[in-house]
């Protein structure tokens, strides 16, 4: 099972629309992949006491554990990801050890290209995430209201999709 995590907490969310054609990618691809969209599952602040008890936190920790990999649609803010996918990985800490993880990322701008690069490092050192070297990164200019309007962007979502089955399936069978 893949996941497809849209983390972004806006009801007209461009990275929900990122995280969407990735799903439809896999499942082109025949892979069982579930969309988890971050604003049906409520997440309390991690205080590193009774945050880890709240049962999204335990159904979100058991899905990403159960993941043979993830892609992780979130949105640029301020040249950094947004506070809520922060939060997500801070109450599911160590379910997130030895995962394939692959970004799709949506922004106002061209130039926090780079902003994803904090997560991915903390991902690999701290729990040994294999990074997909490639990942989308989209403008508001690839997308026509609800929907992705650039074929680049749909062809690099697609070649995500493949990328992410390849090394995840070389990693199951190669522990």
């Amino acid at each position: 099972m893949y996941l497809v995590i849209a983390c972004s907490l806006k009801s007209t969310s461009k990275s929900l629309v990122l995280a969407e054609a990735a799903e439809r990618s896999l499942h082109s691809l025949g892979r069982e992949v579930e969309l988890i969209n971050l604003r049906d599952y409520p997440l309390p602040f991690c205080d590193a006491e009774g945050a880890y008890g709240d049962p999204n936190v335990k159904t979100l920790a058991t899905k990403i554990l159960e993941a043979e990999g993830i892609l992780i649609a979130c949105p640029i803010y301020n040249y950094g990801v947004n506070s809520a996918l922060k939060n997500l990985i801070e109450l599911t800490g160590q379910n997130w050890q030895e995962k394939v993880i692959g970004f799709l990322c949506a922004a106002g701008g061209t130039s926090s290209y780079m902003s994803i690069m904090g997560l991915a490092n903390s991902l690999m050192l701290d729990f040994r995430c294999f990074i997909l070297p490639k990942f989308v990164y989209a403008t508001g200019a690839a997308f026509d209201e609800a929907r992705i309007s650039d074929e680049g962007i749909e062809q690099r979502i697609s070649e995500l999709g493949h990328t992410m089955i390849r090394i995840s399936t070389a990693v199951r069978e190669n522990p």
